[in-house]
């Protein structure tokens, strides 16, 4: 794609990034606040309201970037290609941030391998043994977990329409518009998280009313989420300005809410803790050799992401 002139203002990219995370949040309550619809009869038509909603910001983002971005003109092919959505070099943008996302949770993996060990440890003392037949029972277990899974609508919410519509809004349109502002590219990396977790405000109200905790108690249960999701925010935007490739943040973004956070300490807390030390120091070494811009484009000096951007080494 070929780079073309930027004309925006700082102030209009800033302003234009915190009306988007702003109407992400606003618009969750507006099926109870605007339209004055009667409240939801079960968790199940609770979230449906809000994917529906969400669906919407993020439709309304992605109209209102084009809108404002210097696309004029451009093919739609070459324009969803500005929100890093692409089909080329799909294996690369799975593979490697799931590779690289995942020594993060090493601690937690290795603690996961031992519970796992231990079972099965107490199945063969209790005159079991590893059959056939409790292989055919373990994949069960597996296939009902997968089932009960797919059927959850929590689970929807945590590992399909949150991942995609944040995804969406908070990197696939706001890195472009910060960008285009002439913002550097490392102010973007950690500028970015900054309105993702505006949009992470909101649980401190859900948190103080709905599960009477105390003020204290709810801002620092907030205060936390907050800090986790600016480092995520960080690290999702680095992979998106790295590999132009918005499947590279998404893909990371579901594991991370499948995991959790990373274990630090537990039962075995030795273990544990020194398997989490070895995979963050494996994720430092690893981190900008995997996101090599060339291992997503097919010539560096080429790439399809916006504005040249992945071209930063």
């Amino acid at each position: 794609m070929e780079q073309q002139d930027t004309n925006l203002s700082k102030p209009v990219a800033v302003a234009a990034c915190t009306g988007m995370a702003c109407v992400y949040v606003a618009i969750l309550y507006a099926p109870t606040l605007v339209l004055r619809l009667p409240p939801p009869s079960s968790v199940k038509e609770f979230m449906i309201r809000r994917f529906i909603c969400a669906a919407l910001s993020s439709i309304v983002s992605l109209l209102f970037c084009a809108l404002i971005l210097p696309v004029k003109g451009m093919e739609a092919s070459s324009l969803v290609g500005v929100y890093g959505i692409r089909l080329d070099h799909m294996w690369q943008a799975v593979a490697f941030p799931l590779f690289l996302t995942s020594l993060m949770y090493t601690g937690s993996l290795v603690l996961k391998a031992l519970l796992l060990v231990d079972s099965l440890k107490d199945h063969m003392n209790h005159g079991g043994n590893l059959s056939l037949g409790c292989i055919k029972d373990a994949l069960q277990d597996l296939l009902s977990w997968t089932q009960a899974t797919a059927s959850n609508i929590l689970a929807w919410r945590n590992y399909v329409v949150a991942p995609v519509t944040e995804e969406l809004v908070f990197r696939a349109c706001m890195i472009p518009l910060l960008l285009c502002g002439r913002f550097k590219i490392y102010n973007v990396i950690f500028l970015c998280p900054i309105f993702f977790s505006l949009a992470h405000l909101n649980h401190w109200m859900e948190i103080y009313s709905h599960q009477n905790y105390s003020l204290l108690k709810a801002s620092m249960v907030v205060g936390l989420q907050l800090v986790y999701t600016v480092i995520f925010g960080s690290y999702a935007s680095f992979l998106f300005v790295r590999t132009g490739h918005l499947t590279a943040p998404l893909i990371a973004h579901i594991f991370c809410n499948f995991m959790g956070l990373p274990e630090l300490f537990a039962r075995r807390k030795g273990i544990v803790s020194l398997a989490f030390v070895a995979g963050m120091t494996a994720f430092l070494f690893l981190l900008f050799p995997l996101t090599r811009p060339d291992l997503y484009n097919d010539r560096t000096n080429n790439c399809r992401c916006w504005n040249g951007y992945c071209s930063w080494t």
